[in-house]
């Protein structure tokens, strides 16, 4: 039988690509659309389908190098990246303003690269662990901002 640490690259991979990914759609979609409906259903569909990718990627990745754990890893990779978009998505149901919005969301992915650090890096590794995440999260949202204003600008939204 396998320990849970065992999963512990599969819960990196969810989440820390639930991170970057949806942080990047959320201030991307928040700079090119003033509707905030419009910026849910995107998050919506995209935090399922892509939660569902990633599962299935990590199962045919998994099961190619250890069959018995394939699916449970599959599970925790789909899981965590849904319960991390999950996180990302709520303020947009809590609170009305778009920046305060932008702004709990983007503090809510610290927040969960934070305590995802917390328990999986103790010791010297936590702050490397925790910066090299944010760093990596904050590179890929300005550059999808700047996508956002490109498309904004090119097709007159």
């Amino acid at each position: 039988m396998t320990k849970n640490t065992d999963f512990k690259p599969a819960i990196i991979l969810g989440m820390h690509d639930a991170i970057v990914s949806l942080t990047g759609l959320i201030a991307g979609l928040f700079f090119a659309f003033s509707d905030a409906n419009i910026i849910i259903i995107s998050c919506i569909i995209s935090s399922i389908t892509a939660s569902l990718s990633m599962g299935a990627a990590n199962y045919l990745a998994t099961k190619s190098k250890n069959s018995e754990i394939a699916l449970k890893s599959a599970l925790y990779t789909g899981g965590t990246y849904m319960l991390t978009c999950f996180f990302l998505i709520l303020p947009f149901f809590v609170f009305s303003d778009r920046t305060t919005t932008l702004i709990i969301s983007i503090l809510m992915a610290v927040f969960i690269i934070f305590i995802f650090n917390h328990f999986f890096y103790r010791g010297k590794s936590f702050y490397r662990h925790f910066l090299e995440m944010l760093l990596i999260c904050s590179i890929v949202s300005v550059v999808a901002f700047f996508i956002g204003e490109i498309a904004k600008e090119i097709f007159g939204i």
